[in-house]
């Protein structure tokens, strides 16, 4: 399985009080139930918030209105529903698993990181770091996203069958990675430290990678990560301004490739299919194939390492907390 997440999901220390319910008026008179410990099968009849360094873990919980995650909070949803928003503050966790959120959800600068797993959701937005020290993280398996994903830090990678149903955007990330996925629209990934992979997957609108330092590797035999497979094209690609490496193996690309101001040249190998050609700079013909190398095996594993540890942790508490009244 390809493995290259960087140990992201390691260690959290959520502390877990008693169970708290209270029940607050906004300048609409709206009310909102405060969560701590674990919920299971009901319904909150409005807004749910996760006070600051708190956890809350439901199970099969309706959740009517929007969800709040305050700073260094972790809310984990297994077989639920939330009708509006999430929005996770900074150093805040979001672990979402078989779970429908109507709306968007937001993981502010200094977010600890989403987690989404068999999930469905509106867009998701990643914001930039900022001066925070944390790096964040978003990873989506086997998921729908039926907005845009726009991330603007730390980690990034869509795998195992999930599909974005509009664009993907990616600024200033650690790395951006798509494995095995869908993207009905565009992809775009720029100046991303440590590269870019794409491997088993189809994107249907323009690609465009830029400015990426640690390198862009599109299908298998690269430097970045191992994979079994190529993918699909529907518009241009365009991989530009990159250092570390490009190599492209066993695409099929339905427009055209740009290869341009790469260091070193990019290697596109002989078994893709581009409908439109290629333009820009290629290594030589023998250097195409050279990348096949044993890749990092750190990325995937560390990356649900992280996750599940922050899970796990912050599960425990909540249990150990009590029943949180709902």
């Amino acid at each position: 399985m390809p493995r290259r997440t960087v140990a992201k999901l390691a260690t959290v220390s959520a502390v877990v009080a008693a169970s708290v319910l209270a029940v607050a008026p906004s300048a609409h008179a709206d009310l909102v139930t405060y969560c701590v410990g674990t919920g299971g099968a009901v319904t909150v009849p409005n807004d749910l918030y996760v006070p600051a360094g708190e956890s809350c873990a439901l199970t099969g919980t309706t959740i009517t209105g929007n969800v709040s995650v305050a700073a260094g909070g972790n809310l984990v949803v297994t077989g639920g529903t939330v009708s509006g928003e999430v929005r996770v503050a900074s150093n805040g966790y979001l672990d979402a698993t078989d779970t429908t959120i109507g709306g968007q959800v937001v993981l502010a600068a200094g977010g600890y990181g989403a987690f989404l797993k068999d999930a469905r959701t509106g867009a998701i937005t990643v914001r930039p770091k900022g001066s925070t020290t944390i790096d964040s993280f978003l990873f989506v398996e086997e998921s729908t996203v039926t907005g845009n994903v726009n991330v603007q830090a730390g980690e990034v990678r869509l795998d195992r069958g999930t599909q974005v149903e509009r664009n993907v955007s990616s600024t200033g990330t650690y790395y951006t990675d798509v494995h095995d996925s869908f993207v009905d629209g565009s992809l775009s990934v720029l100046n991303s430290s440590t590269g870019s992979v794409v491997c088993g997957s189809a994107v249907r609108g323009l690609a465009t990678f830029s400015g990426n330092l640690g390198g862009v590797q599109l299908g298998p035999n690269g430097t970045l990560d191992s994979c079994a497979s190529g993918g699909y094209w529907g518009r241009d690609v365009s991989v530009t301004n990159t250092t570390g490496g490009v190599t492209v193996d066993d695409n099929i690309i339905d427009g055209q490739l740009t290869v341009t101001s790469n260091n070193p040249a990019a290697q596109v190998a002989a078994n893709n299919r581009i409908r439109g050609g290629v333009t820009g700079e290629q290594a030589g013909a023998g250097a195409a194939r050279a990348a096949r190398t044993a890749a990092p095996a750190d990325r995937e594993e560390a990356g649900e390492q992280r996750a599940q540890t922050r899970r796990t942790s912050a599960v425990q508490e909540a249990v150990a907390a009590g029943d949180a009244r709902l």
